[in-house]
């Protein structure tokens, strides 16, 4: 199952965030070329196709100024919660022309869950 955290499937009540995830972020970046890596934490509580529960992901990427390379971008094993406790799965991070950052995840859940 794919999900966007902002977009489409947020709109239609696919995807409800009961609050601001927590990030923890750290970069080596050079803000006068534009060239850097990050890497980031974060975690998501709310619900996804009306499951409700927490779980953590990690991402980074690095850039040379106009671009982005080297993407990582994964649900953290075991750190499901609630209904969406055995969550596992990938997503990414596409940043819009305009700055927006758009999170999306392809996930499974743990069969009978």
């Amino acid at each position: 199952m794919r999900f966007s955290e902002q977009g489409p499937d947020r709109d239609s009540g696919r995807v409800a965030r009961r609050r601001s995830s927590c990030r923890k972020f750290t970069a080596a970046f050079d803000q006068t070329t534009g060239v850097g890596t990050y890497v980031a934490m974060e975690s998501f509580e709310g619900s996804l196709c009306g499951r409700a529960g927490a779980f953590n992901f990690v991402h980074s990427a690095t850039t040379s100024g106009s671009d982005r390379t080297a993407e990582f971008f994964t649900i953290v094993p075991t750190s499901g919660t609630g209904e969406l406790a055995g969550i596992s799965g990938a997503g990414g991070l596409a940043v819009d022309a305009d700055g927006t950052h758009r999170i999306w995840f392809d996930y499974a859940l743990e069969a009978g869950r």
